[in-house]
C-alpha cells in the first residue's frame, strides 16, 4: 500500500484527486488530510473518516507524520513553493498541483533539495491523461500526417463577466491554463528552441491579471506548436489542429472528464469521460499511392488517475517519473519567460 496525505481539502482535491483515489483503494490509502478549516464538506469528511483517514487543521501534523509515503499539495498556487519546501525538508515525497512554482529559480531549488535528500517531487500534470491528448499522441505515433509541421491547441472558454481579477500572476490564465498546454508540448517535443509570447488582459483593460495568451513554440525541422487560450470565445476553435507533410488531423471538443466531474458523475460510472462518436477527431491524409483517405479516429479514454498509477510505479517499483526533472523545469522556464515582458516578445531557450 502507498500511504498518502493531502494538504488541502477544497474543490480541486475533491474533484480532480480523491474521486480517482476511490478507484485505487486496493493499493493507495489516504492516511491524513490537512485543511485550514474543516467542516465545509461534511459528507466528504464522513466518507474518508470511515476509511480511517485522520483530519487535522494543523499543518505540523502532516509534516511530522513519518508513516506517509507521499504528500499531495492541493492549495492555491502561490503557496506551493513554501509548502513543498517544508515537506521536502521534513523528508516527505511530494506531488504538487500545478503550477509547481512561480519562477525557475524556485523550481530548481525544489528539485535540488529533492535530489539531495533522495526524495520524489513532481507536479500533478493530469492533462497528460486527457482523452484528446492521448488520442493526438496516437495519431502522431501512427504517422497519419507524416512529419508534423504545425500543431495548434486551444483551451477556450466564454466567461465575459469574470474579468477584473488582480493578484499573483500564478492565478492568471497563462500560469493556470498555459501550464497544461506547455507541459503537453514539452512532454511530446521537449523544450522549444525559442518562443513568441503574447499574454494579455482583455476583458478588463489596465493592470489586471492575464486572461488570454498565445505562445508559438519553435522546434527543429521547421516545426511549430502554438498553445492558445481565451476567456472570450463564444464559439471555440477546434481543440487540436495538426498539419503535417502527408495530412491534417482536427479534433473539436475537449476531454469530457471535467464536465462529468462537475455534474457529479464519478470515475467508475458507465461511460464516464467518454466522447460521443460525433465528437471523435478526423484525419485526412494521402497514402503512398497518393490516395486521399478520410478517417474518423475514435477517442481513447482519459483517466486523470493515471498520474497516481505512475507515481505508485515510481515509489513502489522504481520506475522513471512520469514528469522528469528536465520537463518540469522546462515548463516553468517557458511560463516565466512568457511574463518577462508585458508586450509581445520573443525568448530564445537554446
Amino acid at each position: 500500500m502507498l500511504n498518502i496525505g493531502y494538504v488541502g481539502f477544497g474543490k480541486s482535491t475533491n474533484r480532480y484527486h480523491l474521486p480517482y483515489i476511490k478507484q485505487r483503494l486496493d493499493r493507495i490509502s489516504v492516511k491524513r488530510i490537512y485543511a485550514r478549516h474543516l467542516g465545509k464538506r461534511p459528507e466528504d469528511e464522513a466518507f474518508w473518516s470511515k476509511q480511517g483517514t485522520k483530519f487535522s487543521e494543523d499543518f505540523d501534523d502532516v509534516l511530522e507524520d513519518e508513516s506517509l509515503d507521499l504528500v499531495v499539495v492541493v492549495t492555491p498556487a502561490p503557496s506551493h513553493f513554501t509548502m513543498v519546501k517544508q515537506l521536502l525538508e521534513h523528508g516527505h515525497n511530494v506531488l504538487v498541483d500545478k503550477p509547481m512554482t512561480n519562477t525557475l529559480a524556485e523550481a530548481e531549488e525544489l528539485v535540488a533539495l529533492a535530489r539531495e535528500k533522495q526524495l520524489f517531487v513532481m507536479p500533478f500534470q493530469n492533462r497528460r491523461f486527457d482523452s484528446d491528448f492521448l488520442t493526438l499522441k496516437q495519431v502522431l505515433a501512427a504517422g497519419y500526417v507524416g512529419r508534423p509541421i504545425d500543431l495548434e491547441v486551444h483551451m477556450d472558454h466564454y466567461r465575459p463577466n469574470d474579468g477584473g481579477v488582480t493578484g499573483d500572476p500564478m492565478n492568471g490564465d497563462w500560469y493556470g491554463h498555459g501550464v497544461h498546454l506547455v507541459d503537453q508540448m514539452i512532454s511530446l517535443f521537449g523544450v522549444p528552441n525559442k518562443a513568441n509570447f503574447d499574454v494579455r488582459s482583455t476583458r478588463e483593460l489596465g493592470d489586471y491579471i492575464d486572461d488570454q495568451f498565445e505562445a508559438q513554440l519553435f522546434y527543429p525541422d521547421a516545426f511549430k506548436a502554438t498553445v492558445q487560450a481565451t476567456e472570450s470565445a463564444a464559439v471555440a476553435y477546434p481543440k487540436w489542429v495538426l498539419h503535417g507533410t502527408k495530412g491534417t488531423y482536427i479534433k473539436h471538443n475537449i476531454d469530457q472528464q471535467e464536465y462529468d466531474l462537475k455534474t457529479g458523475i464519478m470515475p467508475g460510472s458507465p461511460n464516464f469521460g467518454l466522447d460521443a462518436p460525433q465528437d471523435y477527431g478526423q484525419v485526412v491524409y494521402y497514402n503512398q499511392n497518393g490516395d486521399r483517405i478520410e478517417k474518423t479516429i475514435p477517442s481513447l479514454p482519459g483517466d486523470y488517475g493515471g498520474v497516481y498509477d505512475a507515481v505508485y510505479e515510481t515509489l513502489v517499483n522504481g520506475s522513471e517519473k512520469l514528469v522528469s526533472d528536465t520537463e518540469m523545469l522546462g515548463v516553468i522556464k517557458v511560463l516565466e519567460a512568457g511574463l518577462a515582458d508585458s508586450e509581445p516578445h520573443t525568448t530564445k531557450f537554446n
